[in-house]
């Protein structure tokens, strides 16, 4: 993804400065040699006919909404592996594409969004450093979070759970695993836990930071095992689903059921 969008910035300033440049130089020119160089360059048509598209493609996808595929499990039984989803870009303000950097703040993330962001890896040599994650925001600056046995405990209150029974998977996927409803204050959602609880501990949220985690608690790399997910990092908050399909032409599965989900 971190490719498409850098490709996406180049061949939209390259086919912009090429029309920049014809419309001041090179098209006077023609003009002055008429009968010789009469005849517009083939980069010229070509960006031309490709720099609108390209710009409309920039903005939509840098400042309104980006698209993203659910690659794994660590968000059932709320998102499943096919999913394709859309990420609104302006919740948490405007960001400049490559860098990321926020220039127009908005609004932070609240406990319960899910969110996408650049993954911060496990380390400087982590090859999925930089990569698109999705999780469930839990805690946000000033919170103190820990999660012992299956549940969480925010700020000293253990979360209210209702126990809905075993999860009856999906594609194999889940299959068995204990399916809750999460009381997060202002939010609920429903959670997968199995019998042998990962990733334990107490964490201090601070400033700028955030601590995620995925819905199925117990298969998800997240900041339980990484650390807390910086500001810096986000990419924007998931809300809705527009699409399930899985292989090519969608032929190991195809879910119309899904489409236009909203994601709580």
């Amino acid at each position: 993804m971190k490719l498409f969008e850098i490709l996406l910035v180049v061949l939209t300033l390259a086919s912009g400065l090429i029309l920049l440049a014809d419309k001041v130089y090179l098209a006077k020119r023609r003009a002055q040699r008429a009968g010789l160089l009469d005849t517009e360059p083939v980069l010229v048509d070509y960006s031309r006919a490709f720099f609108p598209v390209l710009a409309i493609v920039l903005i939509v996808r840098s400042f309104i909404a980006e698209p993203y595929k659910i690659p794994s499990s660590s968000m059932m039984p709320n998102l499943l592996i096919g999913d394709f989803i859309l990420v609104n870009k302006f919740s948490y303000g405007l960001r400049l594409p490559i860098t990321n950097t926020r220039f127009v703040p908005v609004g932070d993330p609240a406990r319960g969004d899910v969110v996408v962001f650049h993954f911060p890896g496990h380390g400087d040599n982590d090859p999925a450093k930089g990569e698109n994650f999705i999780k469930r925001v839990i805690g946000v600056p000033g919170d103190t979070v820990v999660f012992e046995g299956d549940g969480v405990i925010l700020n000293g209150e253990p979360l209210k759970y209702d126990n809905k029974g075993i999860y009856a998977g999906h594609k194999g996927q889940g299959e068995g695993a204990n399916l809750l409803v999460e009381h997060l204050p202002g939010r609920t959602h429903t959670v997968l836990e199995t019998d042998y609880p990962r990733g334990q501990g107490q964490w201090t949220v601070p400033a700028g930071k955030y601590l995620v985690m995925g819905d199925n608690r117990d298969n998800s790399d997240d900041g339980r095992f990484w650390g807390l997910l910086p500001e810096e990092n986000l990419r924007g908050k998931a809300f809705l689903i527009w699409l399930n399909c899985q292989g090519w032409f969608c032929k190991d599965g195809f879910e119309p059921s899904r489409i236009g989900s909203s994601i709580n």
